[in-house]
């Protein structure tokens, strides 16, 4: 746990840059719609009503202006960043531009544009009760089998979660964090596991299904049907 808590305001960092060729997009899949809006405008939108007051959005470089225009209905207001070569770069650029943060730094994934306001509430308190590193978690549903050689065996996932974002930091960690893996030359997945080589605990809150990652036209379905059964 952090020895302070985090008690300035919650501010997001959402990472944005990716191009979209792996979902089959003309563009880049943060710009894609869901029911008539990009997704980042959902996430930065959802964020907003969690108890985010400013966000940095990372973007491809060269697209500045179609993401200004996306997020120009934004409900906080919203700088752009260009992002890097890796999701990590991205964040760390990112985090630059929130040098003077103080409170609880988020940083979330565009392509979650369904997590709801409860769920980034429950991150944005958890780091303010002094938590370093805060995960959005839900329980894994599908058995899950480790390969041994030309055989397998069955993980027992009791014990598994499946990790989302936002996740939430201490700002003092997450900047630690990122200038470990720097240092270290270390690749990672999460912005939590950047805390994590740098000493820091994980925390974990519970997540929501609602809050699933837009990776294939499929998954673009799936969130329009969440939005329906919302009204």
């Amino acid at each position: 746990m952090s020895d302070r808590s985090s008690s300035g305001p919650a501010v997001a960092l959402v990472v944005a840059a990716g191009s979209g060729v792996r979902f089959g997009a003309d563009r880049p899949k943060a710009l894609v719609e869901l029911a008539g809006r990009p997704l980042v405008a959902h996430a930065v939108a959802a964020l907003a009503a969690g108890g985010v007051v400013r966000a940095v959005v990372t973007v491809p470089a060269g697209r500045e202006e179609s993401f200004a225009e996306a997020l120009r209905d934004a409900p906080v207001p919203v700088d752009l960043v260009v992002g890097g070569a890796e999701r990590q770069d991205s964040v760390r650029l990112g985090l630059a531009r929130l040098a003077d943060a103080r409170g609880p730094i988020l940083v979330h994934d565009a392509a979650r544009p369904l997590v709801p306001p409860a769920v980034v509430a429950a991150v944005i308190d958890a780091v303010r009760a002094g938590a370093d590193a805060v995960v959005p978690a839900v329980p894994v549903a599908d058995s899950i089998r480790r390969i041994a050689g030309r055989t397998s065996a069955v993980v027992d996932r009791a014990s598994l979660r499946a990790v989302q974002t936002p996740q939430g930091f201490a700002p003092q960690a997450l900047r630690a964090g990122h200038q470990h893996v720097l240092d270290a030359g270390l690749v990672v997945t999460d912005d939590a596991a950047a805390c994590e080589a740098a000493g820091h605990p994980v925390s974990l809150v519970e997540g929501s299904a609602d809050s699933l990652k837009i990776t294939t036209p499929a998954d673009l379905i799936m969130a329009e049907a969440i939005l329906v059964a919302r009204g």
